[in-house]
């Protein structure tokens, strides 16, 4: 059996090598590292994929993050509606921009930021929300574009976790997640289901405005060289990175779909057992399991993990402590918090391996073996 990876970039990269040897080549050849034809032709290319105006490439997805709020002009104590159960690069940025984070609870079922959570938590100081599409699915866009529309506040959408996952609304129209709001935002950090061999990031929007100066600030604040209009940052995706993403974009359907064959598998596997809850994909989604996240009950979570482990199985937990747990944040002096089912999960989820290159053996072994562990 091949030894069996979280995702396993190696034997992806075996299965597109001449692509991208050809793609790297080519920038290496023409010399043109920095925004050049690569740069441009990716952001073309993910454009027409998901169905958006305007893609900024940067140089990684907290970037990406940061530059979104700069560019709605958000000010330093205006209030931002977000999830505590979610990777810290989301909250992160608020703090390093003196915005305040206001942490509200999320579905169980999804993992995703609740809307009724969102409604309770709004004040006169609130100016916008950054839905999380957590694990590959969509948040649930059209209740918070609702809201949203209805206080007037901002939407940047973190899609670092769903690149390629739709959502249909109730008027039948389909939208890929970082489509809806104001921004999206996305990372192609190496492990994401459309991963650069490095850092690289992107920023979404339909708005011209917004994207002249997304543009602007990503290049330090210039939209003519060396006249700098405002306070900007250095963030670009290189175009050797630009170049595989530009292969790898080609396969992303089909990378996603094996996918959520690898997810079926492991849900016929573990279905009605007392002590599992497999992932749902909610209604109206499609689902692209960026990680594959199970609810334990009455298990020795750490115990799972450590045994897995010594059968060469890896497993993660994502995330442990969540953002209002954690101390980086003191400094704001924020509110305590009553998160008690993003307290719950972080107790409960594990992740198993879920990538484009697993096979039916790896599969059986992994089931196998943890079956083994609850039921013994």
């Amino acid at each position: 059996m091949v030894p069996i990876q979280m995702v396993d970039l190696k034997r992806q990269y075996l299965s597109i090598k001449s692509e991208v040897d050809a793609a790297v080549l080519a920038v290496m050849e023409n010399t043109a590292f920095i925004n050049g034809p690569a740069v441009q032709d990716f952001s073309k290319n993910l454009s027409t994929f998901l169905g958006i105006e305007h893609v900024i490439p940067c140089a990684n997805g907290t970037d990406a993050l940061q530059i979104a709020m700069m560019a709605l002009g958000l000010q330093p104590g205006d209030e931002i509606i977000t999830p505590s159960f979610t990777y810290i690069a989301t909250t992160e940025v608020m703090a390093l921009l003196r915005l305040k984070p206001v942490f509200v609870d999320v579905n169980p079922d999804t993992f995703c930021i609740d809307p009724t959570a969102i409604r309770k938590a709004i004040t006169a100081k609130t100016k916008a929300i950054v839905p999380v599409h957590l694990y590959g699915q969509s948040a649930a866009m059209e209740e918070i574009m609702a809201i949203a529309q209805e206080f007037n506040l901002f939407v940047i959408e973190d899609n670092a976790q769903a690149i390629g996952a739709s959502i249909q609304f109730s008027n039948g129209q389909t939208y890929m997640t970082g489509t809806l709001g104001d921004i999206g935002c996305t990372s192609f950090f190496p492990s994401k289901n459309l991963g650069a061999f490095g850092d690289g990031g992107a920023i979404f929007t339909k708005n011209q405005a917004l994207a002249d100066k997304i543009k602007m600030i990503a290049n330090h604040g210039q939209s003519k060289r060396y006249y700098h209009d405002l306070v900007g940052c250095n963030s670009r995706l290189d175009s050797m990175q630009a170049a595989i993403l530009n292969i790898k974009l080609k396969h992303l359907d089909a990378y996603n779909q094996a996918r959520r064959n690898v997810a079926e598998q492991y849900n016929n596997a573990f279905a009605n057992h007392p002590k599992i809850t497999t992932p749902i994909t909610a209604k109206n989604n499609t689902h692209v399991f960026h990680q594959y996240t199970l609810k334990l009950d009455g298990v020795d979570r750490e115990g799972l993990v450590n045994y897995l482990s010594s059968q060469q199985i890896p497993a993660m937990i994502y995330y442990p402590v969540p953002a209002h747990r954690q101390e980086m944040f003191s400094f704001l002096e924020l509110p305590e918090v009553d998160l008690p089912i993003t307290d719950w999960l972080t107790e409960r989820v594990v992740s198993l391996p879920i990538h484009t290159e697993m096979d039916n053996e790896q599969i059986d072994y992994i089931t196998t073996h943890v079956l083994h562990f609850i039921n013994k």
